[in-house]
C-alpha cells in the first residue's frame, strides 16, 4: 500500500480539470490515468498535458461508462459542468456495474449541484454504490489558511478565546465558458459559482482543528445580490460577443456580485459571524483571494495578489493576452503580480493529496458529497433571502424545492 497510487479517472477536460492535472506534480500518491469529455479534442489535450507533465500515462477513454468500468480506474474526479452533474453520476454508476472490483472514490468539485434537490439526488446515488466520497473545495486546504487557522486557534485562541468573525472574498473578471453565464444551467451566477468556496471558507476558519464542521451551525442570514456590470448595456454586447448570443445578459442576466452575512451557533455556545463578498465585476490584476480571521487578541489576513514575486512592463512592452502572470489575467503591462505555482498557492495540491491518501487508506476524508450537501443548502437560503429581502432562520421552509429566480428561465 505504501508505494501504490491512486489512479484518477477525469470526467471534463476544461479549465479546472487542467488545474487538477496540474496540481499532481505535488501528489506523489496519485496519478492521472484516464480522461473522459464530450469535446474529443479537449479530452486528447488534456491527457497530453498529464503525460508532458509526467504525472500519468493518460488515456482517453470514449466514454464515461467506459472510463469507469476499467479496473486501471481507481477513482473518479468529477470535473465536468454543474448541470451534467447528475447524468455524470448516472453513467458512473453503470460503468461501476462492470467493474470486478469497486472505485476507492468518487470526489467532486464545486458545487455538489445546482440546487438543494440535485444536491440530496447526487448523495443518494453515491450512498447506493457504496463509495467513499469527497468534496473539493480547495480554499480549505490552501497553505496560507492551514496555516493562519492553525496558529491563530493554537496561540491565540488557546490563550484569550476562540475566534468570533471571518471573513472571505473571491473576484474576478467573470468566467471562462459560456454555460457558467447562463443560470438554468449552472444553477445561479456569482452566488452559486464563487460563494460556495468563501462560505465554507469562514464556517472553516471558525471551526476549532480537529472539530467537524457540525460544531460551527448556521442560524441565521442575510444576503443581497445585483448585476452591476455585465447587464450594462456596453458588456452585456461585450459578453454576448464573447461567449456566444446565447448568453444574453441584457435580457436574462445573473448576478455578478453577491455577498452573505451568516451568524453561527456553535458548540460551545458563542455567537460567531462570517462574512463573504464575491464578485465578476471586480478588476484588477486578476483572480484575488482574501480571507481574514479575527479574535480577542488576534488577527490573521491573507491575499492571494499580495505576491513575493513582481513584473513591470512599460507599455512599450507589447505581447498578446494570456494568463501566465495570473489567473484570470487582466493586463499585460504595468506592474504585475506573479502568483508562482497557482496550482499549490490556491490547495489544488494539498486537496489532492488528501483525497487521494484518503482513498488509497480508506480513512474519511475531510470533507464528503454530506458537506456539499449542506453548502448547496446554505447558498439555496442566500438567494431566498436575497430575493425576498428578509434576513432568514437557517433552514428557511421550502428549501428543498427552491431554484434561484435567475435559473428558473429555459436555457
Amino acid at each position: 500500500m505504501d508505494n501504490q497510487r491512486l489512479r484518477i479517472g477525469f470526467v471534463g477536460s476544461g479549465f479546472i480539470a487542467r488545474f487538477h492535472i496540474q496540481s499532481l506534480l505535488g501528489v506523489r500518491d496519485a496519478e492521472a490515468a484516464g480522461v473522459w469529455s464530450p469535446h474529443a479534442v479537449n479530452a486528447r489535450t488534456a491527457a497530453a498535458l498529464a503525460r508532458h507533465l509526467d504525472v500519468g500515462a493518460a488515456q482517453v477513454f470514449p466514454s464515461l461508462e467506459a472510463m469507469v468500468a476499467d479496473d486501471a480506474i481507481d477513482a473518479i474526479w468529477l470535473c465536468g459542468p454543474n448541470h451534467r452533474r447528475l447524468d455524470n453520476m448516472a453513467a458512473i454508476a453503470a460503468g461501476a456495474a462492470q467493474r470486478s472490483r469497486p472505485l476507492r472514490g468518487i470526489a467532486c468539485e464545486k458545487p455538489l449541484a445546482r440546487n438543494v434537490a440535485e444536491a440530496r439526488q447526487m448523495a443518494a446515488m453515491a450512498r447506493k454504490l457504496g463509495v467513499p466520497t469527497g468534496y473539493l473545495e480547495d480554499q480549505l486546504f490552501a497553505p496560507a489558511t492551514e496555516a493562519g487557522r492553525a496558529l491563530a486557534w493554537g496561540r491565540g485562541a488557546a490563550v484569550t478565546g476562540r475566534p468570533y468573525l471571518a471573513r472571505a472574498a473571491e473576484e474576478h473578471s467573470g468566467p471562462h465558458r459560456p454555460w457558467f453565464w447562463m443560470g438554468a444551467l449552472q444553477g445561479g451566477g456569482v452566488m452559486n459559482d464563487m460563494m460556495c468556496h468563501s462560505a465554507l471558507l469562514v464556517r472553516h476558519l471558525l471551526t476549532r482543528p480537529g472539530e467537524p464542521l457540525s460544531t460551527v451551525r448556521p442560524k441565521r442570514l442575510a444576503a443581497h445580490v445585483a448585476s452591476l456590470k455585465w447587464s450594462q448595456p456596453l458588456y452585456a454586447r461585450r459578453l454576448a460577443r464573447t461567449m456566444g448570443r446565447e448568453v444574453d445578459y441584457g435580457k436574462n442576466p445573473s448576478e455578478d456580485f453577491a455577498s452573505l452575512h451568516v451568524e453561527f451557533d456553535t458548540a460551545d455556545g458563542s455567537a460567531v459571524i462570517g462574512e463573504c463578498s464575491v464578485s465578476w465585476s471586480y478588476v484588477g490584476a486578476g483572480l484575488r483571494l482574501s480571507a481574514e480571521l479575527l479574535g480577542p487578541e488576534y488577527s490573521m489576513s491573507w491575499n492571494s495578489l499580495d505576491t513575493g514575486l513582481k513584473l513591470f512592463f512599460s507599455r512599450e512592452v507589447q505581447g498578446k493576452a494570456g494568463e501566465d502572470l495570473v489567473e484570470k489575467q487582466n493586463a499585460e503591462t504595468g506592474l504585475m503580480p506573479v502568483v508562482v505555482g497557482e496550482a499549490a498557492v490556491y490547495g489544488y495540491e494539498a486537496e489532492n493529496r488528501h483525497f487521494a491518501r484518503a482513498f488509497l487508506h480508506g480513512t474519511p476524508p475531510a470533507l464528503s458529497f454530506a458537506d456539499g450537501v449542506g453548502v448547496v443548502e446554505l447558498l439555496m437560503a442566500a438567494y431566498k433571502s436575497a430575493e425576498i429581502g428578509r434576513t432568514l432562520n437557517f433552514p428557511p421552509p421550502g428549501l428543498a424545492s427552491y431554484v434561484p429566480a435567475c435559473a428558473r428561465t429555459a436555457p
